[in-house]
């Protein structure tokens, strides 16, 4: 980085220097979920058990409304948060101390109707030792310089459209030199490589066989190389991350996913829970102030349910291609065959009665082309999985939690329960995802109350603690600390603050 300097030192020194660089990029929890989305820390240093909103804090900072989780890298610590209905500050603190470092506001223009639960600062920053990439709906991807906050290049895509008014969610994650980004919403879903020095598009990979998915990729270690894996509709997919080459899928998923696979050892595990799309539109209709639950689907029920906002004519256009007699209503197969991709059909018309799948699935990354029949380690239906709360694997098991608190564990090598369906002593619904460090499992429930468990073969919970409001960002670990984004603040906890 100081090539001018560097020369003046020792050999000794600069492998020193290179030790310590080293140490602390591992430390690091520099994107969503931390290191390749996987939810666990590699910092060893210990971390509380016991805490609430004012034990065991090292420090706290009042910020606008948010869900987007803190990131971590070079000892700073980067989160956003909407100042008001047209402005997302996002700012940069000292992450030992908590000092701001610097906040910058930036103007957002109007905004969409979003579902009550997700707010406009819902995407989680990456950073490294020098930048800070962000995006936000309406304005892009961007990079800022880590040190002073300065803007040192925007790139402009497509404003995403959301028919059901989920709004935005996706976030950027790093890969070498490249900045990865993947939004599959309703009218332009694609896959960006962007250079992280100069936010020129290095490829894009077109995901238009694909319905709204909130999954994020993740890199798959394998003997032939690095590969991307995306999760979407139907398929789970690897890239070559340096082209954006398709190199392998397997059908395996259903209509939409909303949690991040987590890649270990050269395997993929993913948790999903996804419904039928013609139920989810049906269930859509009755909710409109048109709907009269008869099984069919009408344009003028579509937009009731949005509102005043005009839904775009491109996706009109899907209402046409599924109306195959002509007669202005969507019922049955023509539900899928309007909304989905005629070559991926996955998730289409589910029995009333079982309106939703749920699956466990170990995909070993490697192959080549269709690889659904040869690389599918495992796939189980259970009744575990969450639709938004991502799965943890640590220790050859695989956690997931779900509404309610209920919790159940799998052995990694075939999928079977470890322990099954039980509860972690905290009712309620889950937005956050488990994270890992220090033999320890920390478990955010969206009213605030961290249930913290042993990392073990056995559900030992080791304490309940409550951070005083409601929390549905992913916390972050990173050298012996757990900063956990509230609706509204920041609260570092360390086990020796206090």
């Amino acid at each position: 980085m100081y090539p001018s300097r560097l020369l003046l030192l020792g050999r000794s020194l600069i492998l020193l220097a290179a030790a310590t660089v080293a140490s602390s990029t591992a430390a690091d929890w520099p994107q969503f979920r931390g290191p390749n989305c996987s939810g666990v820390a590699e910092s060893e240093q210990p971390l509380p058990v016991e805490f609430s909103d004012s034990e065991k804090v090292a420090w706290s900072l009042d910020l606008g409304d948010g869900i987007g989780c803190p990131v971590v890298a070079a000892g700073r610590v980067f989160v956003s948060g909407m100042v008001d209905e047209q402005t997302v500050r996002l700012l940069c603190a000292d992450a030992s101390s908590g000092d701001v470092v610097w906040s910058r506001d930036l103007d957002t223009g109007p905004l969409p109707e979003i579902h009550l639960t997700n707010s406009h600062a819902s995407t989680t920053a990456a950073a490294d030792d020098e930048h800070v990439y962000f995006y936000f709906s309406s304005l892009g991807m961007m990079a800022l310089d880590a040190r002073t906050g300065e803007i040192e290049w925007q790139t402009k895509l497509p404003v995403p459209y959301f028919v059901f008014k989920w709004g935005a969610g996706m976030s950027p994650v790093l890969f070498e030199d490249k900045v990865i980004f993947v939004q599959d919403d309703d009218l332009s879903p694609a896959m960006y490589a962007l250079d992280k020095a100069t936010g020129d598009i290095v490829w894009r990979v077109d995901r238009g066989n694909m319905a709204v998915n909130y999954s994020h990729p993740v890199i798959c270690q394998t003997p032939s190389g690095p590969e991307l894996v995306v999760a979407g509709t139907g398929k789970l997919v690897g890239y070559d991350p340096h082209t954006g080459e398709e190199l392998w899928f397997a059908r395996v998923l259903l209509r939409n996913i909303k949690t991040t696979p987590v890649s270990h050892d050269g395997i993929v595990y993913i948790s999903l829970e996804s419904g039928g799309i013609a139920n989810q539109w049906l269930n859509t209709a009755d909710r409109s102030d048109t709907g009269n639950s008869d099984g069919r689907l009408t344009k003028e029920e579509m937009q009731a349910f949005v509102g005043d906002v005009k839904i775009p004519d491109a996706f009109m256009e899907k209402f046409d291609r599924g109306d195959l007699n002509g007669d202005g209503f969507l019922e049955g197969e023509e539900l899928d065959i309007a909304f989905l991709d005629p070559e991926n059909r996955a998730g289409a018309a589910h029995d009333a009665a079982n309106p939703s799948d749920q699956f466990i699935i170990a995909v070993r990354g490697g192959g080549r082309g269709d690889v659904t029949e040869s690389h599918v380690l495992w796939k189980h239906e259970s009744r575990a999985p969450d639709h938004i709360v991502s799965p943890l694997v640590v220790g050859g098991r695989m956690l997931v939690v779900k509404g309610g608190g209920i919790s159940s564990c799998f052995d990694t090598n075939d999928g079977q329960p470890v322990w099954s369906q039980r509860r972690i002593q905290n009712i309620g619904e889950y937005f956050a995802s488990p994270v890992a460090g220090d033999g320890k499992i920390y478990v955010v429930g969206e009213n605030g109350i961290v249930v913290v468990l042993e990392d073990g073969p056995e559900l030992n919970v080791l304490a309940k603690n409550d951070l005083g409001e409601s929390c549905l960002a992913t916390p972050a670990i990173a050298d012996g600390r757990i900063y956990f984004r509230t609706r509204n603040k920041l609260i570092c906890v360390a086990e020796l603050a206090n």
